[in-house]
């Protein structure tokens, strides 16, 4: 990987391949960055290798940003990544079925709106993943969204009917994938009211989940190594070998 490979503001897809024998569960992670940049030294990379000493093969997706974030480019970026690995399958040897969807800050709310049945399987043609996971997301883009995350997706003046079709909660519906979440009470970027508007969505469609809601974390920690938030990334994956 060069030095500077989730600087370049186009689609591009890094492998992690687990050691061992068999086709292994994949995982795509969308690191957050604001629909500006993709922050994948902290909410990618990292990832990518912890799931791969457990056992799972990982793709950081390197989506398209700022002056390309309008809508749908990141989806479709995601959905060529899925769409890739699939057909792929047995160069990378994983398994077609049993996928995760791993997203952070902002990308957590491109993987939290692709993975809806109205995106993954009404716009791609694509099966949803067995499990969702979304770190600190960005789940509305009404008025408690993260700002800059609107902007760069919906443009500078959105209408109401684009801000309410790109707002997660309103693309969950019964078929909605289980889905982990957590955030922190403390987090200054992205309100933590968007994970209680997400819990209330599948607590309304009646969708297995799991939410963590710490009191302190703050925002961009990633792993959250050495703080209170530190147990979440071992409570993902055991939610997700469920679905498995």
């Amino acid at each position: 990987m060069c030095k500077n490979y989730f600087d370049t503001n186009e689609y591009g897809l890094q492998f992690y391949r687990a050691t061992g024998e068999g086709k292994k569960p994949f995982a795509v992670i969308c690191p957050g960055g604001g629909y500006y940049m993709v922050s994948a030294h902290n909410e990618g990379v990292p990832f990518a290798k912890r799931l791969n000493a457990l056992g799972y093969s990982a793709f950081v997706l390197r989506y398209r940003v700022g002056s390309k974030a309008k809508c749908p480019a990141p989806l479709d970026d995601l959905a060529c990544a899925v769409r890739h690995i699939i057909e792929n399958a047995d160069e990378y040897n994983v398994k077609t079925t049993g996928y995760s969807v791993w997203g952070s800050s902002a990308g957590g709310h491109l993987a939290g709106l692709f993975s809806s049945e109205r995106i993954c399987k009404g716009v791609y043609n694509l099966p949803q993943p067995s499990a969702v996971i979304l770190v600190y997301p960005v789940i509305t883009m009404g008025a408690i969204s993260h700002c800059d995350s609107v902007k760069n997706f919906l443009g500078e003046n959105p209408t109401d009917e684009e801000i309410k079709a790109a707002s997660i909660e309103n693309n969950v519906n019964s078929n909605y994938p289980p889905t982990f979440l957590w955030n922190a009470l403390d987090d200054d970027c992205v309100n933590p009211q968007n994970g209680e508007i997400m819990k209330n969505a599948l607590e309304r469609y009646g969708v297995e989940y799991e939410f963590l809601q710490f009191k302190t974390g703050g925002h961009g920690i990633g792993l959250g190594i050495g703080t209170e938030c530190e147990p979440w990334f071992d409570r993902a994956v055991a939610f997700w070998q469920k679905e498995v």
